[in-house]
């Protein structure tokens, strides 16, 4: 097996869904030649599933900004986005 999970670590949040299905097809490949239940299918199964939590994990930390963020976005100087040092 050539694939690791360190050689997906550093794929940008555009690239993690080819990574995925990379990763598929070569655990699908793995299993074929090696066996359902040899230690190389289960290491790519794992790859699998480490490269999906991390898509899960890059997509739950986009968190939305509140409407009072947004507006402090576009006007800083607003007396309700003022933030002082006590």
């Amino acid at each position: 097996m050539t694939t690791t999970l360190n050689s997906f670590e550093t794929a940008g949040a555009a690239n993690i869904e080819e990574a995925i299905t990379n990763a598929i097809t070569e655990a699908r490949t793995t299993c074929d030649l090696d066996g359902s239940n040899s230690a190389g299918c289960a290491v790519a199964w794992d790859i699998v599933e480490e490269l999906q939590a991390e898509k899960a994990h890059k997509q739950q930390a986009k968190s939305k900004k509140t409407s009072l963020e947004n507006y402090c976005d576009r006007h800083p100087d607003s007396v309700e986005c003022l933030i002082y040092d006590v």
